[in-house]
């Protein structure tokens, strides 16, 4: 009977875990290259952000409709104040670097801007990110529909599922998010 009780504690702990702390997702289309290919396969952390804070670059998936989780990057905190000016991003009228959008801008054939200027307020009329949202933004800034869009608009933190920490396919991409 002891071994019958440790095979449905089992069963019921394998079932648990991905339910409650993990969950499998494939990126579709391409709005976050060159971080995320269309197909590759991520899993999204459900627990961290819960017991921590979401940081600003943090990828994470979120529910954008009904049918739809979208993945994108967290540009904007709760307070901020977003701009780009001339393909570069300002925070609050500090000037952030974007390290993972190098490659991308390496490869633009028209050498123009991957990001187009914009401010909050002349996108979704704020001055700042309101209290429990987020401002995301694709990394493929060009064809990604992300906050600057007012049909997303800023991403509430109950919309969050979670943060995108590691890529499981293609094998030869395996490995921890930057």
């Amino acid at each position: 009977m002891e071994w019958i009780k440790a095979i449905l504690i089992g069963i019921v702990i394998a079932w648990a875990v991905p339910f409650f702390l993990f969950m499998p997702t494939e990126v579709q289309g391409a709005s976050m290259m060159p971080t995320f290919e269309d197909g590759d396969k991520v899993v999204v952390n459900k627990i961290g952000p819960k017991l921590t804070e979401y940081n600003r670059f943090d990828v994470i998936v979120f529910k954008a409709t009904e049918e739809d989780n979208y993945i994108k990057r967290i540009i904007g905190l709760p307070g901020d104040h977003i701009a780009y000016k001339d393909d570069v991003l300002y925070v609050n009228g500090k000037k952030y670097d974007e390290p993972y959008l190098d490659k991308y801008k390496d490869e633009l054939i028209d050498n123009g801007t991957l990001t187009q200027d914009f401010t909050l307020e002349e996108t979704l009329n704020e001055t700042v990110v309101p209290d429990g949202h987020f401002f995301v933004l694709g990394d493929n800034r060009r064809y990604s529909r992300d906050s600057r869009d007012p049909n997303v608009g800023f991403v509430s933190e109950e919309q969050v599922l979670g943060t995108v920490d590691v890529r499981v396919w293609p094998l030869n991409h395996l490995g921890l998010i930057k």
